[in-house]
C-alpha cells in the first residue's frame, strides 16, 4: 500500500513537471534583468560568527520575477560554511532551469560554480574554499514555492593553521577626491598605518566631484603571491565597502582599468605578513558624461575631463586624447623644462668632448713634425758648416803690367784649385765615413795645411802665353783667404774684369765663375803666389 502511494506521488510530479515545462517554454524568453532585480530580498541577519538569510516572504510562497544575491565574505583567514533548513521548497525543473538556488565560490558570479538546487530536497552542507560565497535567488513568474532558509558560520582557513589565529589588523583607511590623484600603496608606510611587517587590510575612500563619476587605471601593479588571493589581492568597490558593490577583484599578475557607475569608489588592499612587498598604484580620474561642459575637454570615449588634465604627462582619458597633441607645446619650453642638474650634465659633457676632440687634433698636427725636427737635430752642425758654408772672398784687381804673366799664374792657380777641390772632397768623404784623418770638427787651418802639402807635390808648369779667346766672357777675378787679415787687406772697388773660357764647365765650377772665386786657401798659399811673380 505505502509502494503505491510513493509510486503516485513520483508519477504526479511527473505530469507537473510535464506540464510547467510546456508553459514555461512560451515565457522563458520574456524574463529580462531588469524584471528579475528586486530591492527587497528577504531578511539578513549578521553577526561575528555568521548570520542567516531567507527568501522574501519565507515561510510563505516568494513572489514571482524576483532574482535576489547575497554575498558573504569571512574574515581573513578563515572560511564559510552553509546550511539549508529542513522547510524548503523551491518549484521543481529539469537541471533547475527556471526557479533556483545557485551558489558559486567566492566573491564574483563568474566564480566557480559550487551548484544549482531546487525542487523539495534541501540542498547539503556547503563550505567554500576562501573568504566568499556568492549566492543567487531567482524566480520567474510563474509557479511560486514557500522558498528557503539559511545560516552561515565563519570556520578556521586550513591552508593557514600552521600560521595561528590572526592577530588584530591596524585601522588603515585613508580619503581622497578632486578631479584626479594617485593612489598607492606605500601610502601605508608613510603615513605609519603599520609596519612593514604585519598584515594590513586598507581601504581608500575616493569621493568625485557633484554629477561626475570615476575611471581607474594602474600605473603599477605587483602581487608577492601571484594567484593566491587569500594571501593578497586588490579590489574595487563601486559606491560602498560591502561586498554586494564589489566591481573587480585582483590577485594575478595583471589588473586591467575600471569605470565606475557612481561618484565614489573604495580600494581595498589585503596583505598578510608575508605579502607585504605586494604593492600598486592607481591614478583616479573624475569625470562627467557629454554633452561635456565650456570647462572640459572630451576623450572621444564619453568622457569629458577638466582642462587642467590636458597635457600633464599623465593619460587621464581612456585612450591618450588628452596627451597626443603635446609636443609641439613642449618644444618651445624644452629649455625650461631641464633642472638644474640636467643642465649641468649636458653642459660638463658638451665640454669634455670638445677639449677631447681639439686635443686629437693637436696631437695629430703635431706629431709629424716632431718626427721631422727629431731627425734634423741628430745633425753634427760643425761638420755641416765645414762641408757647407761658404768661405769669405776677399775681392782683388789685377794690377800692373805684368798682366799677362798674372793671367798665367791665374790659368795655373786655377787647375792647382780644381786637383784640390777634388782631394779636399776626398778628406770631406773620409771624415763622414769616419777617418782618423780628420777630426770631428776640422778647423780652417788644418784645411790649408792639408792644401799646402797637396800642393808642394803638384809639378811645375811651363808658363803659356795667354791668348785672346774668341766668344768668351769677362769674369770678375777674386782671391780669397781663409784668413781674416786676407780679407781685411781687400778692397772691392778695385775689381776687374778679365775673359776666361766658361763652356765645358761642371755645376761647381759654374758656381765659382758666378763668385770668382779664385785664391789661395791659407796664408802659405799666398806667399807661394807672391814669391812666384
Amino acid at each position: 500500500m505505502i509502494y503505491g502511494r510513493s509510486l503516485f506521488h513520483i508519477i504526479a510530479s511527473l505530469i507537473i513537471l510535464h506540464s510547467s515545462g510546456a508553459t514555461k517554454k512560451g515565457t522563458e524568453k520574456q524574463i529580462t534583468p531588469e524584471t528579475q532585480k528586486s530591492v527587497q530580498c528577504g531578511t539578513w541577519t549578521k553577526h561575528a560568527e555568521g548570520g542567516v538569510f531567507t527568501s522574501p516572504n519565507y515561510p510563505s510562497k516568494y513572489p514571482p520575477d524576483r532574482e535576489c544575491v547575497y554575498i558573504i565574505e569571512a574574515a581573513p583567514r578563515q572560511c564559510i560554511e552553509l546550511y539549508f533548513d529542513e522547510k524548503y521548497s523551491i518549484e521543481p525543473s529539469w537541471e533547475c532551469k527556471f526557479d533556483h538556488i545557485e551558489v558559486r565560490d567566492g566573491p564574483f558570479g563568474f566564480s566557480p560554480i559550487i551548484g544549482r538546487f531546487c525542487g523539495q530536497q534541501n540542498p547539503p552542507v556547503i563550505k567554500s574554499s576562501g573568504r566568499f560565497l556568492w549566492i543567487k535567488f531567482f524566480a520567474d513568474g510563474e509557479l511560486e514555492s514557500m522558498g528557503f532558509s539559511a545560516r552561515y558560520n565563519f570556520t578556521p582557513d586550513p591552508d593557514f593553521k600552521d600560521l595561528g589565529v590572526l592577530k588584530p589588523l591596524p585601522a588603515c583607511e585613508f580619503e581622497m577626491g578632486g578631479p584626479e590623484g594617485i593612489v598607492e600603496s606605500i601610502q601605508i608606510l608613510k603615513e605609519g598605518k603599520a609596519s612593514a611587517s604585519e598584515a594590513v587590510d586598507c581601504k581608500w575612500y575616493i569621493r568625485a566631484p557633484p554629477r561626475s563619476k570615476i575611471y581607474l587605471r594602474f600605473l603599477d601593479y605587483e602581487m608577492q603571491n601571484s594567484n593566491e588571493c587569500k594571501r593578497n589581492f586588490v579590489a574595487v568597490y563601486d559606491g560602498s565597502s560591502s561586498v554586494e558593490d564589489l566591481k573587480a577583484k585582483f590577485c594575478s599578475t595583471v589588473a586591467n582599468d575600471v569605470m565606475l557607475r557612481t561618484g565614489l569608489g573604495v580600494i581595498r588592499m589585503w596583505a598578510d605578513e608575508g605579502s607585504r612587498n605586494s604593492r600598486f598604484q592607481m591614478l583616479f580620474t573624475s569625470f562627467q558624461e557629454p554633452p561635456c561642459e565650456g570647462n572640459t575637454f572630451f576623450c572621444h570615449s564619453n568622457m569629458c575631463i577638466n582642462n587642467t588634465l590636458v597635457c600633464n604627462g599623465l593619460q587621464n582619458c581612456v585612450y591618450p586624447w588628452d596627451e597626443n597633441h603635446c609636443k609641439e607645446k613642449r618644444k618651445t619650453s624644452l629649455l625650461d623644462q631641464l633642472t638644474n642638474t640636467s643642465g649641468t650634465v649636458i653642459g660638463v659633457t658638451s665640454c669634455i668632448v670638445i677639449i677631447l676632440i681639439i686635443v686629437s687634433v693637436i696631437v695629430q698636427i703635431k706629431q709629424p713634425r716632431k718626427k721631422y725636427v727629431q731627425r734634423k737635430s741628430d745633425f753634427d752642425q760643425t761638420v755641416f758648416q765645414e762641408v757647407f758654408e761658404p768661405p769669405h772672398y776677399e775681392l782683388c784687381t789685377l794690377r800692373g803690367t805684368g798682366a799677362t804673366a798674372d793671367f798665367a799664374d791665374v790659368a795655373e792657380d786655377f787647375e792647382n784649385y780644381h786637383k784640390l777641390r777634388r782631394s779636399s772632397s776626398k778628406c770631406i768623404h773620409d771624415h763622414h765615413c769616419g777617418s782618423q784623418l780628420s777630426s770631428a770638427k776640422g778647423s780652417r787651418s788644418n784645411l790649408s795645411t792639408r792644401d799646402a802639402s797637396i800642393l808642394a807635390e803638384i809639378p811645375t808648369q811651363p808658363v803659356k802665353p795667354l791668348i785672346p779667346p774668341v766668344n768668351r766672357r769677362n769674369i770678375l777675378v777674386m782671391k780669397h783667404n781663409y784668413s781674416q787679415d786676407a780679407a781685411d787687406a781687400c778692397d772691392i772697388d778695385e775689381i776687374e774684369e778679365v775673359p776666361t773660357t766658361s763652356h765645358r764647365l761642371s755645376r761647381h765650377e759654374k758656381s765659382v765663375q758666378r763668385f770668382c772665386l779664385i785664391g789661395s786657401l791659407s796664408k802659405h798659399e799666398s806667399e807661394y803666389n807672391t814669391t812666384r811673380v
